[in-house]
């Protein structure tokens, strides 16, 4: 167990510190000019058109992580790396440069017309934004693998760092677009923390991967691809419903209200499921190992008791009110529409834990066809959901919304489970033949330890 947290915590302070941009971004807009605007824009718009863009990438982290045992593996997944990240770049340039951009925010997404040109701007000055996030998540791997999770935390501390530099200029600037403040920090921040995590890796890859021996049979690309797909169609997936969920809020009752108060909570969230989802690259990095998968699974119950019992203290007591409007600065007539969309987030903490928990698991099998079809099942639940929003009319987006994904998301963990079961019963039958092995072992040795 010390073992686990001494992996997870900087992860976690990762997460966590990822967690505050949101609702960090979201405070300053909100004192400029024009916040349910900027807002509606940052949340609506830029965020979800941005991950969309970085999904074929978001999971470098997990590959890496898992398979960047030695340099020749290393070669393989960093070719996609690089070809991927200009690709992607590429694409960015064509949303937020060209008419493709009127294309999908009018057309497909239907965001209120004030919004459409703010969010061209935050989408314009986001163009680092995919090449930094590979990157960073593609040499994180190799620092978790290694044994350097706490650099992966650093890192974090200077993206937020630089970040608090550019909205503090931007303050007292004071006559810059909220959105070009906001946006603008984001995007100094992964560069930052690219060129950090950059830095400190080169020892890494000199002293141990170089090092480390040859895997059998060898990594090959079309190895590499067969694992990675499901994995990149997952975030892909999974990352759609963002600018669904946009356009589905547009076309509900009170759109700029619910397009604007959507990241604030999401944000708020989003810190207590950080705590869960640093656990994703704990499990891979020690499901290997013998006698592991119980200490992993009674780590996981505890996250999920103290991420919920969290939640469920700050929505019920006056701590929420608190943090909308003193932290958050939402207008009086948004933190009562906050605060109720947050009782409908209570799932979301603990699904966020134990989708870890299985995710790893199958990571570890290497058969991630299953995560692939979480994610569908995932998608089906909120976009049904979403759609009889749309058609029925009467309640407005934000709570729509709020249910659509906790339903979601709670059978995407079912999911998981059940197709983790398998790579589970793989993994307890090997603990079980190594501990019937070991008295024998050990006798031999001449001692016995006290768990025999």
């Amino acid at each position: 167990m010390r073992r686990v947290i001494r992996t997870w915590w900087p992860l976690a302070a990762s997460w966590l510190l990822m967690a505050v941009e949101t609702p960090l971004i979201s405070a300053f807009m909100a004192r400029l000019a024009h916040p349910e605007i900027n807002l509606a824009a940052y949340g609506g718009v830029v965020m979800p058109l941005a991950l969309i863009v970085e999904s074929p990438i978001i999971m470098l982290l997990a590959a890496s992580t898992t398979l960047s045992k030695d340099w020749a593996s290393y070669k393989q997944i960093r070719r996609y790396m690089l070809g991927a990240g200009a690709a992607l770049t590429t694409f960015h340039v064509l949303v937020a440069f060209t008419p493709l951009y009127d294309a999908v925010v009018r057309g497909v997404i239907g965001v209120p017309a004030e919004v459409v040109a703010p969010a061209r701007l935050g989408l314009m000055i986001m163009l680092p934004w995919s090449w930094s996030i590979a990157y960073r998540r593609f040499n994180q791997g190799v620092l978790i693998r290694f044994g350097h999770s706490h650099v992966v935390g650093l890192g974090t501390g200077v993206r937020l760092s630089a970040e608090i530099v550019v909205l503090i200029a931007g303050y007292f600037i004071h006559t810059l677009p909220g959105i070009a403040v906001g946006v603008g920090a984001i995007a100094v921040g992964v560069t930052s923390e690219a060129a950090y995590i950059g830095l400190h890796v080169q020892p890494v890859l000199r002293l141990q991967l170089k090092a480390a021996p040859p895997v059998q049979p060898p990594l090959t690309l079309r190895g590499f691809v067969a694992f990675y797909v499901p994995l990149m169609m997952t975030s892909l997936l999974s990352l759609l419903i963002e600018p669904t969920g946009s356009a589905a809020l547009s076309r509900m009752p009170r759109p700029l209200e619910s397009l604007a108060v959507w990241p604030v909570v999401h944000g708020l969230i989003f810190m207590l499921q950080s705590m869960g989802i640093a656990l994703n690259e704990v499990v891979v990095t020690y499901m290997e190992q013998p006698g592991a998968a119980a200490t992993l699974r009674r780590f996981t119950m505890t996250l999920v008791l103290l991420t919920t019992g969290g939640l469920l203290v700050l929505v019920a007591t006056p701590l929420a009110d608190l943090w909308f409007r003193q932290v958050a600065a939402l207008p009086p007539e948004l933190v009562e529409l906050a605060h109720a969309a947050l009782w409908l987030a209570l799932p979301l903490p603990a699904m966020s834990a134990l989708q870890s928990y299985f995710q790893g698991a199958i990571l570890h099998s290497r058969r991630t066809r299953g995560i692939t079809e979480s994610v569908i099942a995932y998608m089906v639940t909120v976009g049904m959901l979403l759609a009889s929003g749309v058609v029925w009319g009467r309640m407005m987006g934000l709570y729509v919304g709020m249910v659509a994904f906790a339903l979601g998301i709670s059978l995407q963990t079912g999911w998981l489970f059940v197709r983790s079961r398998a790579a589970m019963h793989s993994i307890h039958a090997r603990d079980a033949a190594l501990a019937s092995q070991a008295p024998t072992v050990y006798k031999a040795l001449g001692s016995l330890p006290p768990s025999w």
